[in-house]
C-alpha cells in the first residue's frame, strides 16, 4: 500500500493508532488491580511474588521499546504493528488461562513484547498516515488516548475484579486486538530497509535496558548494595554501552545514534526522562496516600485519581493543535510548570483528614493538565527532530527514556519511604518534592527546545526521504 494518505483518509489511521496506544497502556494500569485477586487464587503467594506480574511487563516493555522502533523502520511500521498486536492478544489469552503464577508472569512478559512493538509502530503509522499540517494535533490525540487509558484503567479494573474476576482484565484484550489486526489495512506500510539492524547490538541493547530497569526496580527490595542489584546495574550499563559502541560503527546500527546529533532530540529525551520520574512517583504515591492515610478502598482511590487523568487526556488533545503553530517549547514548559505548581500546592496542603473537593480534585485537574501537555509536547518534539524514515526509532528511544525515568521515580519513592518510615505525612511530602524537582528540571530543559530548522516531509515524500537525518537536519534545534 502506498505510504501516502489523502486528507480524507487520515481519521481511520488516527483511530487505529490511538486505539493501540490505549490498549497497551490500559493493560499496564489495570494489572495493578489484579494483584489481590491473583494472590487469593494462587494462595499461598507473597506480595513480592505477585508484583512480578507488574514488574515482568514493565521491564520487558522498557527493554524492547527502542529495538522495536528500530525494527519498525527496517521491516515496515504496518508489518510490525500487526505482529505486535497479534503477540499482545495471543499472550493476553495465555494470561487469562494461566494455571499458576509462573505461567502468568511468563504470559505478562511475552505480552509486553507485543506492547513494545505496538507503541512506536502505532505512532509512526500516525505520523506517516496524516498530512504534515495535522501531525501535531494527531500526536495530541495519540497522547490523549494514553492518558485516557490511565483514567479508565483503575476504575475499570476495580469494577471487573469486584464483579467478575481478575482474568477478565486480560481477556478483554483479545477481541480488541483482533479488531485492530483486521483494520490495519488502513495503515501505511512505511519504508523498509534492505537489511536487518545489527542483531548482536539489538540483543545487547535489550539486555542492557532490562538490567538497568530491573536493578532499579528491585533495589528497594534487595538493597542498593546487594550483589544482585549491583550485578544487574553494572551489567546493564556495560551491555548498553557496548550496544552504543557497536551502533557508532555499524552500517545497520541497533540504535539510531545519528538522532542524538540533534540537540533538540537529545533535550527531548532528557525531558521525557524527568517527566517519567515525576509522573510514576506521583501516581504511585497518590494511591498510597489515599489508601494509607485517607483510608480509601482501592476502587475509590482509583476513581479519585481518574479526574486528573481525564484532564490530562483533554489537555493533550487540545494543546496538540497549538504545537503545530507555536512549537513544542511553550507546551512542554507550561505543562512542567503546571505540574510543579500542583505538586507544591499538594505538598503544602496535605492533611490526614480527607479533603477531596477542597484539595485533591483541583490539584489533580491542574496536575493532569500539566502531564497531558508534557506528554503531547515531548512526543511531538521527538517526531519533529527525525526524518519520516526514522519516526519509529525516534519514538522508541523517547518512550524508553520515559520508562527509564519511571523506574527511577519508583525507586526514589521506595528509598524515601524506607528512610522516612513512621514519620506521618513527611514521606508523602518528600516524594511530592521529588516530583516537583523533576518537573522543574523538565521546564528548564524545555527552554532549550526550538523548532527544527527544516520542516518534516509529508507522508507521501517518504520514499524520497534519506535513511538517516542529514547533517543539516541532524543538528537542527
Amino acid at each position: 500500500m502506498n505510504s501516502g494518505r489523502t486528507t480524507g483518509g487520515h481519521v481511520p489511521v488516527i483511530a487505529l493508532a490511538s486505539g493501540a496506544a490505549f490498549l497497551a497502556l490500559l493493560d499496564a494500569t489495570v494489572a495493578n488491580l489484579a494483584v489481590p485477586g491473583i494472590r487469593r487464587d494462587f494462595d499461598p503467594l507473597s506480595v513480592s511474588d505477585a508484583t512480578w506480574v507488574i514488574t515482568a511487563y514493565a521491564v520487558v516493555f522498557a527493554a524492547l521499546l527502542s529495538p522495536a522502533g528500530r525494527l519498525a523502520d527496517t521491516i515496515g511500521v504496518r508489518r510490525l504493528f500487526v505482529w505486535g498486536v497479534g503477540v499482545f492478544s495471543a499472550f493476553s489469552l495465555l494470561c487469562t488461562m494461566a494455571p499458576d503464577i509462573y505461567w502468568l508472569v511468563a504470559g505478562r512478559a511475552l505480552q509486553a513484547v507485543g506492547a513494545a512493538a505496538m507503541i512506536p509502530a502505532s505512532l509512526a503509522i500516525l505520523l506517516l498516515g496524516v498530512p504534515a499540517s495535522r501531525r501535531p494535533a494527531a500526536v495530541g490525540l495519540w497522547s490523549a488516548a494514553g492518558s485516557l487509558a490511565a483514567a479508565v484503567g483503575p476504575a475499570l479494573g476495580g469494577v471487573l475484579v469486584d464483579t467478575v474476576s481478575w482474568r477478565v482484565l486480560f481477556a478483554i484484550n483479545v477481541p480488541l486486538g483482533v479488531v485492530m489486526c483486521l483494520c490495519a489495512r488502513v495503515a501505511p506500510q512505511g519504508r523498509r530497509d534492505a537489511a536487518l539492524p545489527d542483531l548482536a547490538g539489538t540483543g545487547l541493547l535489550a539486555a542492557g535496558i532490562a538490567g538497568v530497569v530491573l536493578g532499579i526496580t528491585q533495589a528497594s527490595a534487595w538493597g542498593w548494595t546487594a550483589v544482585g542489584t549491583l550485578g544487574l546495574l553494572s551489567g546493564g550499563v556495560l551491555a548498553t554501552g557496548w550496544a552504543l559502541a557497536r551502533s557508532y560503527r555499524h552500517t545497520m546500527p541497533a540504535i539510531e545514534v545519528s538522532l542524538w546529533c540533534s540537540r533538540g532530540f537529545t533535550v527531548t529525551n532528557l525531558v521525557s526522562l524527568l517527566y517519567g520520574a515525576g509522573l510514576y512517583s506521583w501516581l504511585l504515591i497518590g494511591v498510597l496516600f489515599l489508601t494509607d492515610i485517607w483510608r480509601y478502598s482501592e476502587l475509590r482511590a482509583g476513581l479519585a485519581m481518574s479526574p486528573g487523568a481525564v484532564s490530562a487526556a483533554v489537555a493533550a488533545a487540545i494543546l496538540g493543535r497549538l504545537i503545530g503553530r507555536l512549537g513544542p517549547r511553550p507546551v512542554v514548559i507550561g505543562g512542567a510548570l503546571a505540574m510543579a505548581l500542583a505538586g507544591t500546592w499538594l505538598a503544602i496542603g496535605l492533611s490526614p483528614n480527607p479533603q477531596f473537593l477542597a484539595l485533591w480534585l483541583p490539584v489533580g485537574l491542574l496536575a493532569g493538565a500539566g502531564m497531558g501537555a508534557l506528554a503531547a509536547g515531548a512526543n511531538a518534539a521527538a517526531a519533529m527532530y527525525a526524518s519520516p524514515a526514522r519516526f519509529a526509532s525516534a519514538i522508541g528511544l523517547n518512550t524508553t527514556a520515559r520508562q527509564a525515568g519511571g523506574a527511577l521515580g519508583v525507586a526514589a519513592l521506595a528509598a524515601i519511604g524506607q528512610h522516612q518510615a513512621g514519620h506521618g505525612l513527611t514521606p508523602f511530602t518528600f516524594v511530592y518534592g521529588f516530583s516537583i524537582a523533576a518537573a522543574v528540571g523538565a521546564a528548564i530543559l524545555g527552554l532549550r527546545l526550538t523548532r527544527p530548522a527544516t520542516t518534516m516531509p509529508r507522508a507521501g515524500d517518504l520514499d524520497a526521504a534519506p535513511p538517516a537525518p542529514t547533517p543539516s537536519t541532524a543538528t537542527a534545534g
